[in-house]
């Protein structure tokens, strides 16, 4: 099944938008063929649909590789409930659908990690108040070292902890930017400050 989900990668260029005329019979005809697990048919018709649906994904994500992991990723989801379609001229708006949805979601998570490395490179770049020279030293030094621990953070606890300790989020607000429920936020938190009290143990934590 991956080898059917792989999407050609022609030359970058203008791609016919969805519309109302490609919805031919023969393109009903594959689909159904496809769906009933036809797998020279299915690869037609990833062949054929993969142009357009290239460009909806484009009008989210400028990034190439970003976006030649969302076509896969909806071509894989939309073969999964392909079974769902009751209606089988109704499975380009199915795919559109997934796409668009795809993109948007993908494009979020995007901006998201970089609103967590912008706040993590301002922080490490703020200038500390005037303290003395020995003083200011040792907290810069500090500072950097519970950065680089933040940054080092596996992605899935590093971009609550940033959302929540440096940019004053709230449990409900993280769980909203990051489309995910407020317990794992608060499941995410507790296993971040637990990682982060391990890497800093002999600095901050001392025994």
């Amino acid at each position: 099944m991956t080898a059917l989900m792989q999407t050609p990668n022609p030359a970058p260029g203008p791609a016919p938008t969805p519309d109302a005329d490609q919805a031919t019979g023969d393109d009903d005809a594959l689909f159904t063929l496809a769906r009933a697990g036809d797998e020279q048919a299915m690869r037609d018709f990833v062949h054929r649909h993969t142009p357009w649906l290239r460009a909806v994904v484009h009008r989210t994500l400028r990034d190439r590789t970003e976006a030649h992991d969302v076509l896969q990723k909806t071509f894989l989801n939309f073969w999964q409930k392909a079974h769902t379609i009751e209606d089988d001229a109704n499975w380009r708006n199915w795919l559109y659908t997934l796409a668009r949805h795809a993109a948007l979601d993908a494009g979020r998570r995007t901006s998201v990690r970089k609103k967590v490395w912008l706040r993590l490179q301002e922080l490490t770049q703020r200038p500390t108040r005037q303290t003395p020279a020995h003083d200011r030293l040792e907290a810069r030094e500090l500072r950097d070292r519970i950065l680089r621990s933040i940054a080092g953070l596996p992605e899935i606890y590093r971009e609550p902890f940033v959302l929540k300790h440096l940019s004053g989020f709230s449990y409900q607000q993280i769980a909203q930017t990051l489309d995910m429920p407020v317990d794992t936020v608060e499941t995410r938190l507790g296993r971040a400050r637990r990682l982060l009290r391990d890497a800093l143990r002999d600095t901050v934590f001392p025994e």
